[in-house]
């Protein structure tokens, strides 16, 4: 009997061991099968597997193809068999305004104004069908946007718990999977230069969301709790405008948001908000995201100048200016507004807003090739997505591929009847593109 006992007891053990380790597993598998926010799971660019097409059109490996309403070019993000996609709709309705008001800083010197709905999309990931449609703001954007711009150019983000889809000017937003508003937080009216328009996105990191809220008037770094919406902590900032997105990053296991701007790169104690090292800044206009990985952080402008700077977070405390914290810098042949893709210890990023890439070692800055043209893309305002031993590339009616490594190869260059601002998504064996006009599943049928 004793026997029997113990034999239970073992089995139940290794049962439960095995249960343990199964439900881990999965929900990491389950985590790393999912596109959670505009730069994928490590804010890389970029994801480890999946065989995605190299050719397509709209006639081959297209999965399926559903219309967008409005115009937005955030890029989607990806939970479960759940697409969200932020956009502004134009509606009927009109504004009367006084001809006083009708001002530089309105979308057009006109009397009427239409007014605008800035919507959150669920797209279910397998048929293309639009789950459920949510408008969180109805108004008249109070400001121009880029020609080439949008309303609704800030991506949203997720924890896997919630949606938190931010509209800039329009407030960040806090949604439930079925689309059902938890909380929301007004911010105020941006000032952005040169009325560009506005397209930094939140950060989540555990129980914080942060937004870095760099304009022409007073800029701030704001940390809110997630459940709420309130404000863990607010870090004023001296900053123009900038449209990057703050990343968080654990070096020796404390979390760092690290902001990346015109006068100065400052990293922030994410649990307190005091500066814990900066540096001198980028160049104007700070588009692109910085990037991490194996202890080293990568920084990259391209506006008005070229700037690259590779910092090794470890030995990064106080001002580093002029220090070893700094390992290298690449200052040419940078981009205006792309995010680079740092995958496999290789950095690949493209020059301005053209169709010219560049890739170095991402540990010691070593040119592997640079000046290689991509075809037929002449002027990109998306970023590229790698994975596995491919880039894509999407730029208007036109996606190259690229082939990854320390030799520029171009696979191949597919059209679409659209044109991409917002950079390509991957999960699994399934590439996504949103368009002006339509949201793309590309996969081998």
């Amino acid at each position: 009997m004793k026997k029997q006992i113990l034999q239970l007891a073992f089995f139940s053990f290794f049962f439960f061991l095995f249960s343990s380790l199964t439900q881990a597993q999965a929900k990491v598998s389950d985590f790393t099968a999912n596109w959670p926010e505009w730069r994928g799971l490590y804010n890389t660019g970029a994801v480890a597997g999946g065989n995605t097409p190299i050719e397509f059109s709209e006639t081959k490996n297209v999965k399926w193809k559903v219309e967008i309403p409005g115009k937005g070019h955030a890029t989607p993000i990806i939970w479960g068999n759940q697409i969200i996609v932020q956009t502004a709709v134009a509606t009927d309705k009109k504004v009367d305004l006084p001809a006083a008001a009708a001002t530089e800083n309105r979308m057009a010197p006109t009397q009427t104004d239409l007014i605008h709905q800035f919507t959150v999309i669920s797209v279910d990931k397998t048929s293309g069908k639009i789950n459920w449609q949510k408008v969180v703001r109805e108004e008249l954007p109070a400001e121009r946007t880029h020609e080439l711009g949008s309303w609704a150019s800030n991506s949203p983000i997720t924890d896997g718990e919630n949606i938190y889809a931010y509209f800039g000017s329009r407030g960040l937003y806090c949604l439930d999977f079925k689309g059902n508003v938890k909380w929301e937080r007004d911010f105020g009216q941006m000032e952005i230069v040169a009325s560009f328009g506005e397209g930094s996105s939140p950060a989540v990191y555990k129980d914080k969301v942060f937004v870095q809220w760099d304009h022409q008037q007073k800029s701030y770094l704001y940390a809110l709790d997630k459940k709420s919406g309130k404000e863990a902590w607010t870090a004023e900032r001296e900053e123009i405008t900038s449209w990057a997105t703050p990343l968080v990053v654990e070096v020796n296991g404390k979390a760092q948001v690290i902001t990346s701007a015109t006068n100065k790169v400052r990293s922030y104690d994410a649990g307190t908000g005091q500066v814990i090292w900066e540096c001198t800044g980028m160049t104007r206009n700070v588009i692109p995201n910085p990037v991490y990985a194996d202890g080293i952080l990568y920084l990259m402008s391209g506006f008005r100048g070229t700037a690259m700077k590779a910092i090794d977070l470890a030995n990064a405390k106080g001002n580093i200016t002029g220090t070893s914290a700094i390992l290298w810098e690449y200052n040419q042949d940078t981009p205006y507004t792309p995010s680079p893709v740092l995958m496999d210890g290789k950095l690949y990023f493209l020059k301005g807003n053209n169709g010219i890439m560049t890739c170095l070692d991402a540990k010691t800055g070593k040119v592997l090739y640079s000046n290689q043209k991509l075809d037929g893309i002449t002027n990109i305002f998306s970023s590229p997505t790698g994975n596995k031993d491919k880039i894509y590339v999407a730029a208007t009616n036109v996606v190259n591929v690229v082939k990854a490594g320390a030799e520029f190869s171009l696979l191949a260059k597919n059209t679409l009847d659209d044109t991409f601002h917002a950079s390509p998504v991957i999960v699994g064996n399934d590439l996504f593109l949103r368009g002006f006009k339509y949201l793309y599943c590309i996969s081998e049928k």
